[in-house]
């Protein structure tokens, strides 16, 4: 038999007689239960895995097993074959798996043993030596732990070899990426959570252009993709990156996504100031409200974890405006609209066209003909904002399953710039409140969304009335306001920008959406996932 020729035949499962089919040309493993003569056809009851989610396949030992009685007193001497696998469970986890085929005939074993092993071979995008970060303070630091029990297993299974690297401080694996080998690597996985994504982020994207001779610090510079894609093991506080690009929080999930070798683009966003690169960003940039959250949390760290709900409620009692010009480019050759309720989802056809824009775009200017933008109109608004928010991907998490942009797009080209304007502490409740349930948090009067491939904003300094007593006053209350708490905005002198849980020191950044600039091991999330049973 050809490996591109079916092979069907009757097998033995769990004691029950099966037939079972392999189609080389599906790529699709199915078998059913068929007590009568012959294969039969496949019912209802029917399973199948494709290929490119069987993790490995072993020879079973079957010394020891009972096997002379029962069912098995046909078989002179059973041969045995054991198929690990992904299967699908709730909420868009995956679980390992595994089934034992038992065959009456030595040569029949053989030949479904070495179709299965060709099969798999052919599966070029799997890795097979990771680097692999581990941050042991991320969360509540287990990280260490978690790799250890639900991934490391798993790569050994799947004769996956790794070096592995504890960070130490801060900026740790940054650093490793600039001076390792890593064209050694077919991946690089980082465990813990979005800080730790954006260390190895960083310190990829700069190693690539290092190498490619890109200076970084050009706002107009066309960054080079890297070649490596990156693994996420969650094991922070919130993961919001591996959240919006998985649909679970989950490490065995993680980890089965980096087995198969899944592949998945994404956009990331320059910020400059001044012709200097101040960070990367993947999901959100947020001045005004977020900014404060996490510029006061930084200051609190002490408090773990309940940093963040603590400043958060202060930073929304505060309840400061801020004035300031956001100036930005309109992405014109995305498909959809901020407020289409049409999310991101895995084999998406808006990223897979902007891909093609993106080709098109690389292609004009290797001719000399990019120059496109500058024919382009940018928009300029003024104003008072509560907060300004700008999110490449939907920032969805645990605690807001829907996020900030439930349509924005993980490979698009474009980030959601998100206007909040000023408005009472009420009316800013009801936004908030939004984030947590399936309503329009763009259905506000005040709220104002635009889908962008630049923008810029620069602050206006409020005017000096900290110098008086009453602006004095104000700060020794914690810059709360008192004279109208349920409807004023406090307009305050500059708040920071938030880039994916960074402080940014300058409030006036120039930012520039690279189009699928580096892979992720994933495939995006799943459209209506069917929990498989266990058979």
């Amino acid at each position: 038999m050809g490996a591109a020729e079916p092979l069907r035949s009757v097998l033995w499962v769990k004691q029950q007689r099966c037939a079972v089919s392999l189609d080389p040309a599906r790529a699709l493993l199915r078998w059913w239960r068929s007590p009568g003569p012959g294969a039969g056809d496949p019912g209802a009851d029917a399973c199948a895995v494709p290929i490119s989610e069987i993790i490995t396949v072993e020879e079973t030992d079957i010394n020891g097993k009972q096997y002379t009685s029962g069912k098995w007193q046909k078989m002179e001497k059973p041969y045995a074959f054991t198929v690990h696998r992904v299967r699908r469970a709730r909420r868009h986890r995956w679980r390992w798996a595994q089934v034992t085929f038992w065959c009456p005939e030595e040569q029949l074993y053989h030949l479904w043993l070495q179709t299965l092993r060709e099969l798999l071979e052919t599966l070029t995008s799997r890795p097979k030596h990771l680097l692999v970060f581990i941050n042991p303070l991320g969360g509540k630091g287990q990280g260490k732990r978690i790799y250890e029990k639900k991934v490391a297993p798993l790569f050994t299974l799947a004769s996956i070899t790794t070096e592995i690297i504890v960070t130490e401080r801060a900026n740790h694996a940054k650093e490793s990426l600039y001076e390792l080998d890593i064209d050694k690597y077919d991946g690089i996985v980082c465990v813990g959570g979005d800080g730790m994504f954006s260390e190895v982020l960083h310190g990829l994207v700069g190693r690539t252009q290092r190498d490619a001779g890109v200076d970084q610090n050009q706002p107009r510079a066309t960054l080079v993709p890297s070649s490596l894609r990156i693994g996420i093991i969650p094991a922070g506080s919130t993961d919001c990156v591996c959240y919006s690009t998985v649909g679970t929080n989950d490490a065995e999930t993680s980890a089965l996504h980096i087995i198969v070798g899944d592949s998945l683009c994404m956009d990331v966003s320059a910020v400059h100031h001044n012709s200097t690169l101040l960070r990367y960003s993947v999901s959100l940039l947020g001045y005004g409200f977020y900014g404060d959250i996490i510029r006061d949390s930084e200051k609190k760290r002490w408090m773990g974890l309940a940093r963040y709900d603590f400043s958060g409620l202060k930073t929304f009692f505060s309840h400061h405006c801020y004035e300031g010009t956001v100036s930005f480019l309109p992405a014109q050759h995305t498909v959809g609209s901020p407020r289409d309720r049409k999310p991101c989802r895995a084999g998406c056809p808006v990223c897979r066209q902007s891909r093609q824009q993106l080709e098109e775009e690389q292609q004009r200017a290797r001719y000399g003909l990019d120059g496109t933008e500058e024919v382009e109109e940018w928009k300029v608004l003024c104003g008072q904002f509560l907060a300004i928010n700008a999110a490449n991907m939907s920032c969805a998490c645990p605690r807001s399953p829907q996020g900030l942009s439930p349509a924005a797009h993980l490979g698009d080209g474009s980030s959601d710039l998100i206007l909040i304007r000023k408005c009472s502490r009420f009316n800013f409740l009801r936004f908030l409140v939004r984030h947590t349930n399936q309503g329009d948090q763009f259905d506000f009067t005040f709220v104002e969304v635009y889908r962008v491939k630049k923008f810029q904003f620069v602050s206006k300094p409020a005017e000096d009335e900290d110098s008086s007593v009453l602006g004095r006053g104000k700060k020794r209350l914690g810059q709360l306001c008192s004279e109208h708490p349920t409807a004023c905005c406090c307009r305050a002198s500059s708040s920071s920008w938030n880039c994916d849980g960074e402080v940014l020191s300058s409030p006036a950044i120039e930012v520039r959406v690279h189009c699928q600039l580096v892979r992720l091991f994933a495939r995006g999330i799943e459209e209506s996932p069917k929990q498989e049973s266990r058979g």
